[in-house]
């Protein structure tokens, strides 16, 4: 039975390999060879991936990156669809699932919704149960350095708070759309934000939610 991680995997790679190496993508600085890239190099490389979050690895992590984005497109696209490498833990697919429903999820939506004609996707009641687990499991950490409170509520009046604070700000949508504004797609995703003027400027100015 397919997974959603391998099916937002799947639907990445189609994307990517429709839109061509050279799209724009929600990413700054990032056309789709370079997403692609990232995508690959995060689950083959640990020795470099993890100079997104520790600074002494970023050196690492550029060189590897620049390795990977001067290779064939097509040869990344494959790699994505092919995924991890035999022996790695995201082989299993507890860990694939884990890991990787959000990061497809996202990485697909950076990519659908940088293009002039993309439209809302419809996604079923379980895979967006699935997402708001997520969501409420990493909440916290993509909010920390917010300076408000921010509380994130589906439609159905389930919240995750993501940071303690005053003013509060509530943003409230679908999981999907909530998972799109709390990793810092705020312009792209389909929320209503409620809240005192100044706090909503505030939390959107400061450009600090997502990892």
């Amino acid at each position: 039975m397919s997974t959603f991680a391998k099916r937002e995997r799947l639907l990445l790679a189609d994307l990517l390999e429709t839109v061509g190496p050279d799209a724009e993508t929600l990413c700054e600085g990032w056309r789709t060879r370079d997403l692609a890239a990232h995508v690959i190099v995060r689950e083959r490389r640990p020795d470099a991936a993890g100079g997104t979050l520790i600074k002494q690895l970023a050196p690492r992590l550029e060189k590897v990156m620049a390795e990977y984005t001067a290779k064939p497109y097509e040869e990344l696209i494959q790699l994505i669809r092919t995924g991890p490498p035999r022996f790695s833990p995201f082989q299993l697919k507890q860990v694939d699932e884990a890991a990787n429903i959000v990061e497809f999820y996202v990485h697909t939506e950076d990519v659908r919704r940088a293009q002039p004609d993309w439209s809302p996707r419809e996604l079923d009641p379980v895979f967006q149960d699935a997402l708001w687990s997520r969501l409420e499991r990493t909440a916290r950490l993509v909010a920390r350095g917010v300076p408000t409170g921010l509380v994130l509520r589906r439609p159905d009046g389930q919240t995750a708070v993501a940071h303690r604070g005053a003013p509060v700000v509530t943003v409230t949508g679908e999981p999907s759309e909530l998972l799109m504004f709390a990793f810092g797609r705020q312009d792209a995703a389909e929320v209503q934000v409620d809240g005192e003027a100044d706090a909503i400027s505030k939390l959107h100015d400061s450009r600090q939610l997502g990892i």
